[in-house]
């Protein structure tokens, strides 16, 4: 098992055959924005997601109990309102601050799926206890400059959501998606930026909240002063979240992989292997030309995938080749020999056909590969 003072590192780069290629991460996370079995080997961010929602929907329709849920740092330290630190800073009062926060946890859950709920909850832990800590500096830094005194800050899970920025933005790798004029490029991760910055504006003290979390977020990622090893989760308070939580937040496992979160690490060891499937399988299609499209803003290009989905696909042309030399580009996917029983069963779980050939040649017919392979784009 991984040691705490693992928790969220950055994956390094590799060099085969004289190519460099990006960091080697998992599917999950190079792929941030998809996954079409939603929180799937999460049920920490299901339960939050869950817990968290209803408890906002219950305050919005009960207002008269939303005062016992006011992040009060003037009651915390003057009146010594304890209790406000622990349900000021878990629920959301604000509903769209709320679904700005579900957003994030949504996206966020790939570190859940990545490194297992006891680091990722652990994470969240360490940097809820630094950011309480850091909402009291920054306040009082606040008044010490500007002779102002805060008294009340929004609510919610919000200094540790921002605190996931940190891993965020140093572990997952970008991957170009469109340009918009030619000059702004759009990412994969920029609609979680764009719901950041949604979040940040929502409220004239959400950025104190922003900076505390950021700074946490730092501290706990860079394991600052063996933070990891003194802010986690017991085993043992992770046992008891196993066999309790669990049952209740966990989703179904999926038809055709691994019975265990063992099993599906397993499946995910070989991630070199993966990536330079992937780069060929770019490279394949690259080789087919496309049509331009018109406008300032390139749609097809906004929302990308690497197979076209539907009955409709148009039929791929055969580019000349030249006879005189022998040709130094990958063969196209295409002539890849498929087995027919592996194309039913990807066919029987739900995706089409078009999908399950491309995906079984490019995985070299490796169904487990495949299966992940549709799974997350």
């Amino acid at each position: 098992m991984q040691s705490n003072s693992a928790l969220l590192s950055v994956p390094q780069s590799r060099v085969v055959h004289g190519v460099r290629l990006g960091p080697v991460a998992p599917p999950d996370a190079m792929f941030t924005t998809t996954g079409s079995r939603g929180l799937y080997m999460a049920p920490l961010s299901k339960g939050l997601l869950l817990v968290l929602n209803g408890l906002t929907v219950m305050l919005t329709l009960l207002p008269q109990f939303q005062e016992l849920f006011a992040y009060n740092i003037q009651a915390v330290v003057e009146q010594h309102q304890v209790w406000r630190l622990l349900c000021g800073r878990l629920v959301c009062v604000d509903l769209k601050d709320s679904f700005c926060t579900s957003l994030l946890i949504y996206n966020f859950r790939i570190f859940e799926r990545r490194f297992g709920t006891r680091k990722f909850a652990s994470f969240l832990f360490g940097t809820w206890c630094l950011s309480a800590l850091m909402d009291f500096l920054l306040v009082q830094a606040f008044q010490f400059l500007f002779d102002y005194e805060v008294e009340e800050l929004s609510t919610g899970l919000l200094a540790p959501v921002f605190a996931l920025f940190v891993p965020f933005y140093l572990s997952i790798p970008k991957m170009p998606v469109t340009q918009v004029l030619g000059q702004i490029q759009i990412t994969n991760k920029t609609l979680i930026y764009i719901v950041g910055l949604q979040l940040l504006t929502s409220s004239p003290f959400m950025w104190l909240l922003a900076l505390s979390g950021l700074i946490s977020g730092g501290l706990y990622y860079s394991n600052i002063l063996h933070l990891q090893k003194i802010l986690f989760v017991p085993a043992w308070m992770s046992r008891i979240g196993r066999y309790i939580l669990e049952p209740v937040f966990s989703t179904r496992r999926l038809p055709g992989m691994g019975a265990t979160l063992d099993i599906q690490r397993q499946q995910r060891m070989d991630m070199l292997d993966q990536q330079l499937l992937l780069a060929q399988y770019n490279e394949a299609r690259r080789s087919v030309t496309q049509q331009p499209q018109g406008g300032l803003l390139q749609w097809t290009g906004l929302f990308p995938s690497l197979r076209q989905r539907g009955p409709n696909r148009p039929p791929m042309q055969p580019q000349p080749q030249a006879q005189t030399q022998p040709s130094t580009q990958p063969p196209l996917l295409d002539n890849v020999p498929v087995a027919e029983d592996q194309v039913a069963l990807l066919v029987e779980m739900g995706f089409s056909r078009t999908d399950a050939l491309e995906a079984l040649r490019a995985s070299n017919n490796d169904i487990n590969m495949a299966t992940n392979f549709l799974l997350q784009h």
